[in-house]
């Protein structure tokens, strides 16, 4: 694999993984503007998520009832995952390439990324 291929590649994969997330998170606002019935919520203070919509696995999990917000979760995961894919499919295009110092600062990127989004704060 060349160097063009592998840019054309991940071009390709930023392009969808943002697109895909935001068809994602445009059904969500809809489906949230249809469920939403009765008084306007009161924005004048910040109420958080539930806490079932704060990993993503309590997002996973109320995906199957038709929950609106999480599925706007879901997609904003996509969209985090999207520059994660991207470092991983660098990676991969170094390896190939047998360019070793470049795969080694993917993999410390990705381990920066990961370690951000998995570590408790």
């Amino acid at each position: 694999m060349n160097d063009q291929k592998l840019e054309l590649l991940i071009g390709h994969l930023l392009r969808i993984g943002v697109t895909l997330a935001a068809l994602v998170v445009f059904a969500g606002g809809v489906l949230y503007l249809h469920q939403s019935r009765g008084p306007r919520p009161d924005y004048s203070s910040f109420h958080g998520e539930a806490q079932a919509l704060r990993s993503p696995s309590g997002i996973l999990k109320s995906l199957p009832s038709g929950n609106s917000n999480a599925l706007i979760q879901v997609g904003l995961l996509l969209l985090i995952a999207t520059p994660i894919a991207r470092v991983i499919f660098a990676a991969i295009g170094f390896s190939l390439e047998r360019d070793w110092f470049y795969t080694a600062v993917s993999l410390i990127v990705l381990s920066i990324l990961l370690y951000s989004l998995l570590a408790d704060h």
